[in-house]
């Protein structure tokens, strides 16, 4: 008897599909609420913020009279303390350099800038300053700089600390070093913690059960960011934000406690903050869309935090422009028509047209998979574009 051989394809690992934000849509709900009757506050490490909606940690966004506007409207700006405001005493002349540099010389004047050392005397004066704002300070570091930095953080009375590089795990090897436990941290210090970037369920849940407040989502979806070209990691911000939040429900279920899910890049409208909070984020965090106010400090541009890495750079300044004051971005009012003014109105309506209060009823709210959302019935849209 002959046998012969049935081929049979063996897969090495199975690809799950993932989503971004301009490949879902919310479903609307069978109740409808007035937009001034929801309430789009959320908490983050016992911290009320009014409005749901962080800025990121990146120099070409947040200063100090940055965090003091955005802190007096209701949200939250996080400072990056190892950038140029704790290098140099005049910050400001840096960014100004920065602005205008040839495009073709740019990332080796910030591979430059960069170089300089930390002064850990100015780590004190950018939160006290943002302190006498009247305003939570809160400020972010890298997991290489925590040890050192965090109890001079602490003592100058910051209100959050935000441990932050491009993806961020409860467990790390290294030779050279004893890696930063984020348990050690979250016992050690008397303010809350929020740690990231990452984009899993399993991920996620490792970083909660260390003792953090919030976790930040997102890797490699910046508009500024090269990571997913360079690097070929990230997934797309629906999904990775769906799952982190699988995460936190797991862990409050068993815990009690609730940890703030953040999702943190690749948003430009109001609608696609809609669809991270309906994915189960508890706020976002916005870089571009904040580097193009007027109250920014990169004079219009806008670069990533890994853009300066002097061995492999993964970011470049990008030219965002003047897309108006940071209240009109925020809260209106607004003549454009393209979603990228007055988030927090379009945020409010959109609860209030699928029938939800607070945020936490918003993430309970329907989506579907959504391929044509951005071309069904643009044909003039597109045409004129």
């Amino acid at each position: 008897m002959v046998q012969t051989r049935t081929n049979h394809q063996v897969l090495l690992k199975e690809l799950q599909r993932a989503y971004g934000f301009d490949e879902v849509a919310i479903v609307p709900g069978t109740l409808t609420i007035n937009p001034d009757q929801v309430d789009v506050s959320t908490n983050i490490g016992g911290f009320h913020l009014p409005l749901p909606i962080l800025a990121a940690a990146m120099d070409a966004v947040g200063d100090v009279s940055f965090a003091v506007a955005l802190g007096r409207l209701g949200g939250l700006a996080v400072v990056n303390l190892e950038g140029v405001q704790c290098r140099y005493d005049d910050p400001d002349s840096v960014l100004a350099e920065v602005a205008a540099a040839p495009q073709a010389e740019v990332t080796a004047l910030l591979q430059r800038i960069y170089s300089a050392p930390l002064k850990d005397n100015l780590v004190g004066e950018r939160i006290r300053a943002i302190k006498a704002g009247g305003v939570p300070a809160a400020v972010s570091v890298t997991p290489a700089n925590t040890k050192r930095l965090a109890p001079l953080i602490v003592e100058a009375g910051a209100d959050i600390l935000v441990v932050q590089s491009t993806v961020t795990t409860a467990r790390h090897k290294s030779k050279s070093y004893r890696g930063l436990s984020f348990s050690q941290l979250c016992q050690s210090i008397t303010i809350p913690v929020i740690v990231g970037n990452t984009v899993s369920y399993h991920g996620a849940l490792e970083l909660m059960e260390t003792g953090i407040a919030g976790l930040l989502v997102g890797v490699g979806p910046g508009a500024a960011c090269t990571s997913r070209e360079v690097l070929g990691v990230g997934v797309p911000q629906v999904t990775a934000t769906l799952a982190c939040a699988g995460a936190r429900e797991a862990y409050y279920r068993e815990t009690g406690r609730y940890v703030a899910i953040i999702t943190d890049g690749g948003m430009r409208t109001g609608g696609d903050v809609c669809k991270a909070f309906a994915s189960g984020a508890d706020a976002v965090m916005l870089g571009s869309v904040f580097a193009g106010s007027r109250e920014a400090p990169g004079r219009g541009n806008h670069w990533g935090m890994a853009a300066p890495h002097p061995a492999l750079p993964r970011g470049t300044r990008i030219r965002v422009g003047d897309e108006g004051t940071l209240e009109q971005i925020l809260l209106g009012p607004t003549s454009r028509n393209d979603g990228t003014q007055n988030l927090v109105g379009a945020l409010r309506l959109c609860m209030g047209t699928c029938g939800a209060m607070n945020l936490r009823e918003f993430q309970r709210v329907d989506m579907v998979i959504a391929p044509a959302i951005k071309t069904e019935g643009k044909h003039f849209q597109l045409l004129q574009n």
